[in-house]
């Protein structure tokens, strides 16, 4: 749909991307939190809205209304996200971790790797929704990485492995978007997320150590890279779309643990697998939970779910937001809901087996656990509420579709860019799936009308919204709730850094393809 504005053209799309220069501009050259930019953002899509795109008040509050839906989706993800930390951290596990992996992988290239890259895209696949963040930052700090390195290479580390992600729901909503079978998009998408993989892994060891660590890693980068990224594109070809990120990160796991105990071992060294194994066995319960909350115990944990009709909503400039649900909260089904299961298990455990690394157990609280648990959830909720907010009333305002179609409006070029347009909706929403759902469509149409291969540009696409993902200023608040001493603008500047390099490499191979 066109939206006919009485501003120039370039006027109207630098002012509908003002929010999202606001939020980095603040984060990033003022070093303002998530919460005081996001308000700060919001402010501002609510202001132009109103004053350029003819946004009315029933629209602000339908807009509103879904914000605090899908604010409280990914809450519920950072809320128990913070209480299985607080768990796990209270036991001793995080220092266990911290004090094993060294022992494994000697040198930090390796552990960031290992930890940031391969266990992090298991974790992508079984949980997603940031919870890899969240939980894989803080292992980090205990193992020696600063605050801000363990954040960025958390969330640079697991970025390919979103689309097949949260039992493959970014997948899911691409195929539904689009109208087209997953045979037709599955192989086009694995091999655009494999070199995504590749990329990731580029760029966590550079963050890590430079030119060094790439000199001393990127050959066993390179093999796991392959491994993960074939496991995932056979896997997606048998049509189990739910498991292929899940196989990827399980079959680098498997590759990395075989050989850092065998032809990775240091001459000499000796290393017994198990404590580490102990270390990890709360991740394990937490991981089974999930896999069966999702798969087994589905419909029996899907009978309450929160999913209010809205309203149909228009601007005066006629563009339109048909009536509709927004995002609807499965109440105990929900990845937050499943989080909480296995951190009251884990708890139950660690309350009857004691904390690790002690002779003699300390008092293992629930009540610390809570209290800490608590305090740290005031600024990403209110940065998730304001940062969402912002990015629904841009949609339902026009100003996020405006966005894209300037940007598809570069003809035999829009290959190059096709990527940017999935990373501005991954952005602005921090979510793949969602980014999926706005504009799948769009580029499926632009495809056709260029001429493109249509499963090529939506591999794009969605590659692109993984990648998006990872800077989006909604997923870096995730990442940083969980580690003291990170700072939300230089995470958010190293992550944009790193992500829209990938950006780049992603659109130029979607651009080289199409003159074959």
């Amino acid at each position: 749909m066109d939206i006919t504005l009485p501003t120039p053209v370039f006027l109207n799309t630098i002012l509908a991307a003002a929010p999202i220069l606001v939020v980095l501009y603040l984060m990033i050259q003022r070093h303002w939190g998530g919460s005081q930019a996001g308000l700060a953002g919001w402010l501002t899509a609510v202001l132009i809205s109103l004053i350029i795109f003819g946004a009315n008040l029933p629209l602000l509050l339908v807009a509103s209304g879904k914000a605090v839906l899908l604010a409280l989706f990914v809450l519920l993800i950072i809320w128990f996200a913070l209480l299985l930390y607080n768990t796990v951290n209270e036991a001793g596990v995080i220092t266990a971790i911290g004090q094993q992996m060294p022992q494994l992988a000697h040198d930090q290239p390796a552990q960031a790797l290992l930890i940031a890259w391969i266990f992090a895209s298991f974790l992508q696949g079984a949980t997603g929704f940031g919870v890899p963040a969240a939980v894989v930052a803080p292992l980090l700090v205990g193992m020696g990485f600063t605050p801000n390195v363990a954040v960025v290479i958390a969330l640079l580390g697991h970025a390919w492995a979103v689309t097949y992600g949260s039992l493959g729901s970014s997948f899911l909503s691409l195929m539904a978007a689009t109208g087209l079978p997953g045979e037709v998009l599955a192989s086009p998408v694995a091999i655009m997320l494999g070199l995504c993989c590749l990329c990731c892994g580029l760029g966590v060891l550079w963050l890590v150590g430079g030119g060094t660590a790439v000199r001393q890693r990127g050959l066993f980068m390179v093999i796991m890279a392959l491994i993960m990224g074939s496991a995932q594109w056979v896997v997606a070809q048998f049509g189990f779309y739910t498991l292929a990120s899940i196989g990827g990160g399980l079959a680098g796991l498997i590759a990395a643990i075989a050989y850092f105990t065998t032809l990775g071992r240091v001459p000499g060294a000796k290393f017994d697998l198990r404590p580490l194994l102990q270390a990890f066995f709360p991740y394990a319960i937490v991981t089974i939970v999930i896999i069966l909350g999702q798969t087994v115990l589905k419909d029996a944990l899907g009978k309450v779910v929160i999913n209010p009709t809205f309203p149909a909503v228009a601007t005066r400039y006629g563009w339109q937001t048909a009536a509709g649900t927004g995002r609807s909260i499965n109440v105990f089904g929900h990845g937050g809901s499943l989080l909480l299961y296995g951190s009251l298990i884990v708890f139950a455990w660690y309350k009857w087996r004691g904390p690790l690394g002690t002779a003699t157990a300390p008092s293992y609280s629930g009540q610390t656990i809570w209290r800490k648990t608590l305090k740290g959830w005031s600024k990403p909720t209110i940065g998730m509420f304001s940062l969402v907010a912002m990015a629904l009333t841009m949609e339902h305002a026009g100003m996020t579709q405006l966005l894209a179609e300037a940007l598809s409006q570069t003809g035999r070029l829009f290959p190059l860019l096709s990527p940017f347009i999935g990373g501005l909706g991954a952005f602005v929403t921090g979510s793949n799936t969602n980014s999926n759902v706005v504009f799948g469509q769009l580029q499926q149409q632009t495809a056709v009308a260029l001429s493109l291969s249509v499963p090529l540009i939506l591999a794009a696409q969605t590659s692109g919204g993984a990648i998006g993902a990872l800077f989006a200023p909604a997923k870096v608040l995730v990442g940083v709730s969980t580690v003291a001493g990170a700072e939300d603008g230089d995470v958010l500047k190293a992550a944009t850094t790193y992500g829209v390099a990938i950006l780049l490499i992603v659109g130029a191979i979607t651009w080289l393809t199409t003159l074959l």
